[in-house]
């Protein structure tokens, strides 16, 4: 911890004290993840950011909310409408109470000892059957007050009355906002943990004070992933106390920074992957590529998060519609929060339909959780997977290029039987798109993305690979010992950049976790030299706990040191755990060794932990593990 912030920062850690390291290898027999707040499917609704950034207003916002019911997309599923950044006028340094910016919301002025209150507003919003959502910032100071500082809507008063984020304030404001103003949607920037530093300009300037930073955008190593962690607990513990029943959603927006990849579950209903989302095609790319990979950290209560919705604007306006397609349909196939950001007042028809559009919808929506899988890619082309909780599939093919494109879908992708045929339905279209039997062609235009539900008989006659079901998975250990970003994910420009440095690099910690299909580091999962095209790929000294549906009754994979390992001298055992208790294992197994059986007897299991441990050091790297066709029976 760097000095400056321990005085700051020694109450709260006692909050993320447990998770300094990684969980322990040792299983638990208990599911790890603890549901903060309630969000069975990925929330849905609309935000005011990128309809109005900071030139908001309380007719504007219920104008839009209105529009959300009259449309029938409050209908489709949309119905939180939240209110982000702008909204505050300075908090009043008598007894901590935030200011409304009354100018904005009128209604907010009701005088008293209270000076203003957002509950008329959130009334208001209720009355129209839907729920309310604010916006803050886990610091001092928000993000407009350091970047949108030609606002007139900023916070005003002493540099103490503009420090209007959380920090020093949790329980007070918490219990404002989701108490006495009853809020249901909170989402928590994380610019005054990273925009303050001493040498930036808001404190050069001399109208803010130097906090920080704990987070360094694009440098997980030199961020204090702890406190930032242990900041956001200290809200999850306030909401927890307020609401105990968990009825809210706690969106924790810090941008795919200090690895929150990893730990944005413990704390959040829903955490950002990347920078924010803009209205340029190959910007959506980038913020999608954050959670394509991400498959394990998704399902039931806690969601993946690459931003708002941008349909409606730019390069997804009315007169993109195949672009506009293609952008709900990935934020479909990965079980995206769906936050509608547009000004509902100027879209067409066309892309208010686009967005109701009840089959793709109900494909984000699937009550099973599951959020899609890489079944194939290129540089061009992507196929992914998601399972529904029917056992259908939904299968999206995706043209990320600038030509025309051929795909081959294959029956395998699909995990179903090749000489079966399969039936396609067309999400969007809402018809019946034919059968095929082993592969179909296809022929994409640039940027477009094809969405379809399929139905078939599954390769395994009985139960289902571990990889088809991620959202039963809660990674407890990823066995990740030093922090290495993702190289993989989009690299476009940000709209707010140019091209004045060395270019844009991998930013995102979190490069070697465990992956469907895939082995850590993207490569095909392979022991001595014979492929699985189905299995789980991970590290060594980690531990994957995998929900068991009941009447299972048997768990089994073919394990091995992939192919692909860095390290190659150490030893690893693969164990099989059920509610506890240990049920099968290997000797340690090394390089280069042909993948052994492991079975175990699932009858009455309800929790199967799977560890993969390592015997002794490896100076050469990470060692690779595979579970070849690891199943559920």
């Amino acid at each position: 911890m760097k000095p400056r912030l321990a005085s700051t920062l020694a109450l709260i850690l006692l909050v993320g004290a447990a998770h300094a390291q990684q969980q322990p290898l040792a299983p638990t027999g208990r599911w790890g993840h603890q549901p903060v707040g309630s969000a069975p499917t990925p929330p849905m609704g609309w935000s005011s950011w990128n309809a109005f950034q900071m030139d908001l207003t309380e007719q504007k916002v219920l104008d839009s909310a209105q529009v959300i019911v009259d449309t029938g997309l409050a209908a489709a599923g949309y119905r939180s409408i939240n209110v982000d950044d702008g909204w505050w006028l300075q908090r009043r340094l008598a007894d901590g109470r935030m200011q409304v910016r009354t100018g904005l919301f009128p209604s907010a002025g009701t005088g008293g000892a209270a000076g203003t209150s957002l509950r008329p507003f959130t009334d208001r919003i209720h009355a129209l059957g839907l729920k309310a959502g604010l916006y803050s910032d886990i610091g001092r100071n928000a993000c407009s007050q350091a970047y949108n500082t030609d606002s007139p809507n900023l916070p005003e008063g002493t540099q103490a009355e503009r420090e209007v984020g959380l920090m020093g304030n949790v329980e007070r404001d918490i219990a404002l906002y989701f108490g006495e103003w009853n809020f249901d949607f909170l989402k928590v920037d994380g610019c005054g943990l990273s925009s303050y530093g001493k040498d930036r300009p808001p404190v050069t300037s001399g109208r803010f004070r130097e906090f920080g930073p704990t987070v360094v955008e694009g440098n997980a190593n030199q961020s204090d992933i702890e406190g930032a962690r242990a900041l956001y607990g200290r809200v999850t513990q306030a909401l927890r106390s307020v609401r105990p029943r968990g009825d809210y959603v706690l969106s924790v927006c810090l941008w795919g920074a200090a690895n929150v990849r990893s730990w944005g579950a413990e704390v959040g209903t829903m955490w950002r992957s990347s920078r924010d989302i803009a209205s340029g095609f190959p910007q959506m790319v980038h913020n999608f590529d954050t959670v394509a990979t991400r498959e394990f950290y998704a399902g039931p209560g806690r969601w993946n998060d690459p931003d708002m919705l941008e349909i409606g604007n730019g390069d997804f306006d009315g007169k993109h519609l195949l672009e506009a397609r293609t952008h709900l349909g990935l934020w479909a196939i990965v079980a995206a929060p769906l936050m509608i950001g547009t000004d509902l007042s100027k879209v067409s028809p066309a892309i208010i339909d686009l967005l109701k559009a009840p089959e793709v919808v109900a494909i984000n929506q699937d009550p099973a959780g599951h959020q899609g899988v890489i079944a194939y890619a290129d540089s061009d082309r992507q196929i992914l997977v998601k399972t529904l909780a029917d056992g259908r599939k939904a299968v999206l093919l995706f043209n990320r290029g600038g030509a025309n494109a051929k795909f081959t879908l294959t029956a395998e992708h699909l995990k179903m039987d090749a000489t079966t045929p399969i039936a396609l339905r067309d999400a969007w279209a809402r018809a019946d798109a034919g059968t095929f039997t082993g592969k179909k062609e296809f022929e994409l235009q640039p940027r477009e993305a094809l969405l379809f539900t399929a139905t078939g008989k599954h390769v395994l006659p009985r139960g289902y690979f571990v990889s088809e079901r991620p959202g039963n998975v809660f990674v407890a250990r990823d066995g990740i010992r030093a922090l290495e970003a993702d190289p993989i994910v989009y690299r476009s420009l940000a709209s707010w950049s140019v091209s004045d440095n060395g270019g844009t690099r991998p930013a995102y910690a979190g490069w070697g976790a465990p992956r469907a299909d895939s082995t850590p580091y993207d490569e095909a999962l392979r022991v001595q030299n014979v492929t699985f095209r189905h299995g789980v790929g991970a590290l060594a000294d980690s531990r994957l706990q995998v929900q068991v549906p009941a009447g299972s009754q048997r768990f089994a994979a073919r394990v091995g040191v992939d192919d692909s390992t860095r390290g190659k001298t150490a030893g690893v055992s693969f164990e099989v755990w059920g509610d506890g208790r240990r049920l099968a294992a290997t000797p340690p197994m090394r390089f280069n060794q042909a993948a052994r059986e492991l079975s175990a007897d699932l009858r009455g299991v309800k929790l199967v932990e799977l560890v993969a441990r390592q015997h002794g050091p490896d100076a050469a790297g990470p060692v690779v593990v595979t579970w070849g066709e690891a199943r559920i029976e």
